[in-house]
């Protein structure tokens, strides 16, 4: 067996709704669990038309706004965008500027350093900006959890507009205005990025949609890992179009050194662009991503992108090597924590964020990573979590133990005070003790739906472009596919750390590719039934275009079998808890292992066999009863069979009862044979030596030869008896049928022989898979 590495979400559609488009079922299933069943309603959503988009004006506070901004304009008042270091916030920066240059405003931007500063506005830097001159602040993806710096900015006389979409505390900032989505009364999408409302600000001051700047609003609300649904959906589906030809010389540089040509998508955001927005502020103060954003001389911007380029290397770098240090940390201290605090001087606060999200990943538990700064006694870090602990809710009820937070459900910013994080670690843990269960840290795999091969074709993967952009819910697609014989597994890679296998579904054959899952052909046996959840897509080589599947994760609900019967196995042994090693002659030679003797550990081995996940035999039984009885003890979910055999009783051409008739016959003729002659008697009838003993012995047994100074003398008027009454034909049939069983079989016939053994522990009316 090898269970899956996810629990499974699958999500069946119970129809296959009547939508008129030339797309496959499947298509439209997964358009009706979008709540999508209409042909009206599928082009909607397909076409995710930006005229689609709400009207700005549906936030309250709208027309306040646009009415200061204007009038600021027109009194040449200096107007400041107050931005964040993340790339949803220097994207939200430059739309603004470049929006308020078009309008003629006097503007410039504020992105506060996260190291001097740390996150949202401050109280230095509105000072700063008031004794510069500045009336009015308006900030992008900030400001929300801001209500002091509020106060210092009314008491300086400026004008406070909060554009975000954070989640709010427990006092609201009393600002000029608010445009939030969340906050909003009147306005139908609570999901916006903070780029997106800054885009709304500027559709509503231009009168008319900014088509030019939906490349960045596409690039902040991807990469800040906002909902891909309803108008996000409509912004990045048309802001990837803007993006393959934007005019923007920075985006296009940044386009150049992250070689993306003509195939741009959402993971250009994610995997490329994004990640080197981000770089800059994790690592130094993040305007240089702002300026690259509304630099307009071409070479001036290649420049800019190519040191962006560098610092992103550099992060990567950084990242690997605290990443080692947090799982060393980790495994050493916390292995069994439910949240994992981690803090350490030295740890670049810009990049723990990332950190935090590789410990996720491999740990599946809610962390935060706190660089600690020995000058102030504080730490500042980031958090992330998993989808069943809100670390913004839970984060809030001990809103006592830190100096600063914020954030959302999955990811949160804080600075604690280095002698709280230990009672921080403990208060955390007693809180996920009462929320937390055990089924909550095994990472759940949202499949769209089980497929039938036959319903797919070479156009299946092109069609599900339709259904993109992909990502924070509006998952990528994984289909799951039952029943497949698995028929060849082999490991691919330099490390030998990704596997490519081929599988059977009635008549067609299904190529896959399994990244990171190498450890899986270390599991499974050809022939095997398997079920598999992945991505399909279409492989070229060589001009040739098919169809495989990208796996995700993969499962068999068999009991494995491995043959290594007359192999060497050693390096192959399992020693994780749960295996069981057996001899039944005693005599093993694996000195680094526990290997128990099945006659002389019996009670052992039949207490062990209730809890063994893993069983090994390493020789053969006397019988097979023996074998049997072991596994009808449990459903093991491998079976190592070993069963070396120095000694093979299982002669060149077996003894039949036509042979003893032969033996019988020349006795009777020759009354009596001298014990010199048995070479040249097993020579005319091709026997072996070793055959012939076996045979006279028998006879000897049943009375029906003496031994008499070395000759063999046949007994005449003996009693007929069956071959069967002798004990040494009876242990000596044992054995060969022990070795054509356990030793000479097929590989196919020993797994069969061994799964009909296990049969007898279930009980009526269970179902093994695939038998």
């Amino acid at each position: 067996m090898l269970e899956s590495k996810m629990n499974w979400v699958v999500h069946k559609a119970e129809y296959t709704p009547d939508i008129d488009l030339p797309v496959s079922n499947v298509i439209k299933r997964m358009l009706a669990r979008r709540g999508i069943q209409s042909t009206d309603e599928a082009n909607q959503f397909l076409h995710a038309d930006v005229n689609d988009l709400h009207d700005p004006f549906q936030f309250e506070d709208m027309n306040k706004v646009v009415d200061r901004v204007n009038q600021a304009i027109v009194n040449e008042e200096q107007i400041l965008i107050f931005g964040d270091y993340d790339a949803d916030g220097v994207t939200a920066t430059s739309v603004l500027v470049r929006t308020l240059r078009q309008l003629g405003a006097q503007v410039n931007y504020y992105i506060p350093n996260r190291f001097t500063e740390g996150y949202g506005p401050n109280e230095a830097a509105f000072k700063e900006a008031s004794a510069a001159g500045i009336n009015l602040i308006i900030t992008v993806d900030t400001g929300i959890a801001a209500p002091n710096e509020a106060k210092v900015a009314k008491e300086l006389g400026m004008d406070l507009i909060i554009t975000d979409h954070h989640e709010e505390q427990d006092e609201m900032p009393e600002a000029f205005a608010i445009l939030h989505p969340r906050l909003a009364n009147n306005y139908p999408f609570d999901y916006l990025a903070g780029v997106g409302v800054a885009f709304k600000l500027a559709h509503a001051l231009l009168g008319e949609i900014p088509k030019e700047l939906l490349a960045l609003v596409a690039i902040g609300t991807v990469a800040d890992l906002v909902p891909l649904k309803g108008e996000n959906r409509v912004l990045v589906k048309n802001g990837l179009k803007e993006l393959k030809h934007t005019n923007i010389p920075g985006l296009r540089a940044l386009m150049d050194v992250g070689k993306i040509e003509d195939h741009v998508t959402e993971d250009s955001i994610g995997f490329i662009l994004g990640p080197r927005l981000n770089a800059v502020g994790r690592l130094q103060d993040a305007s240089l991503a702002v300026d690259l954003l509304l630099e307009e001389d071409e070479m001036v911007a290649q420049d800019m992108a190519s040191e962006i380029d560098e610092l992103n290397k550099e992060r990567q770098k950084i990242v690997s090597e605290l990443a080692e240090e947090a799982f060393e940390e980790i495994e050493s201290h916390y292995r069994d924590d439910k949240v994992l605090v981690l803090a350490k001087e030295g740890w670049n606060p810009g990049v723990l964020g990332i950190v935090a999200s590789r410990i996720v990943n491999k740990y599946y538990k809610p962390t935060i990573v706190l660089g600690i700064d020995p000058e102030t006694n504080e730490a500042k870090g980031s958090a992330r979590s998993i989808p069943n602990y809100d670390i913004f809710k839970n984060g809030m009820e001990l809103r006592h133990l830190f100096l600063q937070f914020g954030g959302h459900a999955q990811a949160a910013g804080m600075t604690v005070s280095v002698d709280q994080i230990d009672t921080l670690r403990q208060a955390l843990n007693k809180q996920a003790d009462s929320i937390l269960s055990d089924e909550d840290f095994r990472p759940s795999l949202e499949v769209e739906g089980e497929v039938d091969w036959e319903e797919v074709d070479l156009d299946f993967p092109r069609q599900l472009q339709y259904l993109a952009p992909y990502g924070m819910g509006n998952t990528k697609p994984y289909f799951q596919i039952n029943h497949l014989t698995l028929m060849d597994i082999r490991k691919i890679g330099a490390k030998k750390n990704h596997i490519k296998l081929n599988a059977q579904s009635d008549s067609n054959q299904i190529e896959m590719v399994g990244f990171q899952l190498g450890d899986v052909a270390d599991q499974l046996t050809p022939g095997s039934k398997i079920d598999v959840v992945g991505e399909i897509e279409v492989n070229e080589w060589n001009g040739h275009r098919k169809l495989q599947i990208k796996l995700k994760d993969i499962r068999c609900l068999e009991t494995q079998v491995f043959d290594y019967r007359g192999k060497d196995f050693s390096s192959k042994i399992p020693v994780e808890d749960g295996t069981t090693m057996i001899s039944f002659n005693g005599q093993s030679t694996l000195s680094d292992h526990t290997v128990l003797d099945y006659h002389t550990d019996i009670q052992i081995v039949n207490e062990r066999l209730k809890t063994t996940e893993c069983l090994i035999f390493l020789d053969l039984p006397q019988q097979l009863d023996d074998i049997r009885h072991i596994l009808s003890q449990n459903q093991y979910q491998a079976i190592y069979a070993c069963f070396q055999n120095d000694h093979g009783q299982f002669f060149s051409s077996n003894t039949n009862r036509e042979q003893f008739k032969v033996l019988y016959t020349v006795l009777a003729k020759h009354e009596k044979i001298n014990e010199k002659q048995k070479a040249q008697l097993a020579q005319a009838k091709g026997w072996s030596l070793k055959q012939l003993d076996f045979m006279l012995e028998v006879f000897f047994e049943l009375n029906f030869v003496t031994m008499n100074n070395g000759e063999i003398v046949l007994q005449k008027n003996t009693q007929q008896q069956p071959l069967t009454n002798s004990n040494t034909y009876r242990q000596q049939m044992e054995k060969l049928e022990i070795e054509k069983v356990l030793y000479y079989s097929k590989t196919d016939e020993l797994k069969q022989w061994m799964l009909e053994a296990m049969m007898p522990q279930f009980k009526e009316g269970e179902v093994v898979h695939g038998l």
